[in-house]
């Protein structure tokens, strides 16, 4: 039998922390709620600073435990957002279809999340959210914004918090994205972790 490498515990619970950002009034408290609790939340006031909800669920078979941080999108807060950024595991993008405005955000806010995450990873795990489709007066069509998402090669989701549409989905996906990065860490460091075996001794020496 050869020997195999070390792997990681599937049955064991892993613990993520997923943080939602975007510009003021596209909706994240809403999605959060709809996705953490299953109902739309219609309470306009302002989130301060960051609240967090958490979110157990299973992904190839892997218990996860994601706790989800949202977050202020007040251009005033931006900098107490931003530190909230340390640790994340993934990054939801989120924009109002109905408000141009926040889709053109979108770049700041990606690019000032990505400076903040060390080391910086291109590849972070991301989606993007078009959020309140219900609406009837939409500003940015959709081959818009997935262009935008496809030239980042992010995954991009239109969602209403309202109706829960692919709310779930887009959660889901990021979950399996950040996992997959978590467990790609976790095998590298402990491949680089066992390193020493017997044969690595010092040979002793006569005389």
């Amino acid at each position: 039998l050869v020997p195999q490498g070390p792997s990681m515990d599937t049955s064991k619970k892993v613990d993520l922390k997923i943080i939602i950002i975007g510009a003021l009034g596209v909706g994240k408290t809403s999605l959060l709620h709809q996705y953490v609790h299953k109902t739309f939340y219609e309470d306009y006031r302002t989130t301060l600073g960051a609240s967090i909800l958490t979110k157990v669920l299973a992904v190839d078979s892997t218990p996860l435990k994601l706790q989800i941080w949202d977050t202020g999108g007040q251009e005033r807060f931006r900098s107490m957002v931003s530190t909230f950024y340390k640790g994340s595991d993934g990054c939801m993008l989120a924009f109002d279809v109905t408000d141009r405005e926040s889709f053109e955000a979108l770049d700041n806010w990606r690019d000032d999340f990505l400076d903040k995450v060390i080391p910086r990873e291109q590849d972070f795990p991301m989606v993007v959210l078009g959020n309140k489709i219900d609406l009837c007066d939409r500003q940015v069509p959709k081959e818009t914004a997935s262009a935008w998402c496809k030239e980042k090669d992010i995954p991009y989701f239109e969602v209403s918090a309202k109706n829960n549409i692919n709310v779930a989905e887009a959660f889901e996906t990021l979950a399996k994205q950040a996992l997959t990065t978590y467990k790609g860490i976790f095998e590298s460091y402990l491949t680089d972790s066992i390193k020493l075996t017997p044969y690595d001794k010092p040979k002793k020496s006569c005389c």
